[in-house]
């Protein structure tokens, strides 16, 4: 038992409870309502896409390897920072990827989202390396599996004793490209879809558009990037990691954010149009 007394958190899986899903349906299908009474069909499938982008966060949030002040010290594998900054850092490199591309189109301006985002990781898991194995004389090797998955090759000769591994194993690499991608690809996605939505109304700039649909999708990114953090609870090592397994409470929790974030982006948007409109007809 925890000290609030609930069920002590172990590494494995944690299925979500019947009261949490239900609660989170209800908000989704009340959000998704509001979506569809505001502006339509249109509303709708902006709402259903800003949900699917903040579940793409969370589900490659755990992917990412950090490692926390411990592996600073060496006594763990991962990245030395916490899991929000370095969901963060990918997310937005991926994020000002796919704003750059979205005058081309919305495929490539969601592969540019997932490109940057997996080429940011990719670029930092290198350079964590270099630095763990040139510049501190440390070998990679996991705390949680005997084995990489993909190379083979085997830890618990490297791992040094009172350390739960150290470096950055290359199922951790790959698992840090992969959770970069589809963070990048979700904010892209969240950003796009309300851009969408700002650039229908003819009363708004593009700059206006542009620059709004951007904060509230770094936002959105934000609260998703804590939230899987929070699921996490510490360090992770990537997807061969046993608390990759806790992901589902994460898809759930973010999919339920994700579509209260949305509605209140749109209509807060809306009634700031109603607002402009009825100003415009009192001055004429």
């Amino acid at each position: 038992m925890s000290a609030l007394g609930g069920p002590a958190q172990t590494a494995g899986f944690q299925p979500p409870t019947g009261m949490g899903i239900a609660v989170s349906i209800i908000l989704i299908i009340v959000a998704l309502a509001l979506a569809f009474f505001l502006i339509q069909m249109a509303g709708l499938l902006a709402l259903v896409g800003i949900v699917i982008g903040g579940v793409l966060i969370g589900f490659g949030v755990h992917f990412v390897p950090v490692g926390g002040a411990p592996a600073a010290m060496g006594q763990a594998p991962g990245i030395a920072t916490g899991v929000a900054m370095l969901a963060a850092g990918a997310g937005l490199a991926g994020l000002f990827g796919g704003a750059w591309a979205a005058p081309l189109g919305f495929p490539l301006a969601l592969a540019g989202g997932a490109i940057g985002g997996g080429l940011l990781m990719a670029i930092t898991c290198t350079m964590v390396n270099v630095i763990y194995i040139f510049g501190m004389g440390i070998p990679s090797a996991s705390g949680k599996v005997d084995k990489d998955p993909i190379t083979g090759d085997t830890f618990p000769e490297f791992k040094s004793q009172g350390t739960e591994g150290h470096g950055l194993p290359f199922i951790s690499w790959v698992g840090g490209v992969i959770g970069g991608a589809l963070g990048g690809l979700g904010g892209t996605l969240i950003y796009l879809e309300l851009l969408e939505v700002y650039q229908a109304q003819v009363l708004v700039s593009a700059s206006i558009a542009v620059s709004l649909a951007g904060v509230f999708a770094i936002g959105m990114f934000l609260m998703n990037a804590v939230l899987a953090a929070y699921n996490i609870t510490g360090t992770i090592e990537g997807p061969h990691d046993p608390k990759f397994k806790r992901f589902p409470r994460a898809i759930i929790a973010s999919a339920t954010a994700s579509a209260v974030a949305g509605i209140f982006a749109i209509a807060l948007f809306e009634v700031l149009m109603v607002f402009i409109e009825s100003n415009l007809m009192g001055a004429l």
